[in-house]
């Protein structure tokens, strides 16, 4: 916790992006474990969370997951900060691709998916809203980390880049060389560093010279035809123009790096 910080705030915050965080939930116990504090301190908060439908509770389980009043948040955000245009253009991208399509801003080294058009595919990308992954594991990731320093990247991970999958890309100086490539034009992409038998390939959008988002199209193996792999890379580079030139006159409300 930082200084400055109000304790008692910082513990709710602590709960909601933990179990944001996490698909299947998390018990108490588990809650405990990740923030490091009792559950004594932790119960009456959580309680009063899932009484307002913040949280919710899996009788079976006991595990908690977010509830229905977040939700309503999360699409106040998007209205209230003006997405409108861009899901637009990411519907048309879905449409067109026939693939999954995210829209994701940069929170301390990983990535935070604020919009999400699915694809309407059988099968597909399956996420959520609200889900966090290591930056360095992703496409869009490395779109958004591609609006830093080769110095702050490497502040940023320090300790280590976080592993996904047997792909994922740990040596600091790999990432980089991937990021100097997107910084002179090139699409961030990975190949199954996030998810098994997934390709995923990304933009970075930039307003006033700076990295406020990123938007990826992620498409199973078993399409990652050529001609698909063309219509991706159109489709980003055509979104990528559209939304910039948006973002000369709207502010959109997402963080700029």
């Amino acid at each position: 916790m930082t200084q400055g910080q109000h304790r008692a705030t910082a513990r709710v915050l602590d709960i909601l992006e933990s179990l944001s965080g996490s698909e299947e939930g998390l018990t108490l116990t588990e809650l405990s474990q990740a923030l490091d504090a009792p559950k004594s301190s932790l119960f009456p908060i959580v309680h009063t969370l899932e009484e307002r439908r913040y949280l919710r509770q899996d009788d079976g389980t006991g595990r908690y997951t977010m509830g229905p009043r977040a939700l309503v948040l999360g699409a106040a955000f998007s209205a209230d900060r003006g997405l409108a245009p861009i899901t637009q253009v990411m519907k048309e991208m879905a449409s067109k691709c026939q693939e999954t399509c995210q829209l994701g801003i940069l929170d301390q080294g990983r990535v935070l998916y604020v919009a999400r058009e699915d694809s309407p595919q059988p099968i597909r990308l399956i996420s959520w809203v609200g889900t966090r992954l290591p930056a360095n594991a992703t496409a869009v990731g490395k779109a958004l980390l591609s609006g830093l320093t080769d110095e702050e990247v490497r502040a940023l991970y320090a300790g280590g880049l976080p592993r996904l999958t047997e792909r994922t890309i740990t040596d600091v100086e790999t990432l980089l060389a991937q990021l100097g490539a997107v910084r002179r034009g090139e699409l961030a992409m990975e190949r199954e560093e996030s998810t098994d038998q997934l390709a995923c390939w990304a933009v970075p959008l930039r307003r006033k010279g700076a990295v406020f988002a990123a938007l990826s199209i992620s498409v199973p193996l078993f399409r990652c035809r050529e001609e698909k792999i063309e219509l991706v890379r159109r489709s980003l580079r055509a979104a990528q123009a559209e939304i910039e030139k948006l973002a000369e006159t709207q502010n959109f409300g997402l963080s700029e790096n």
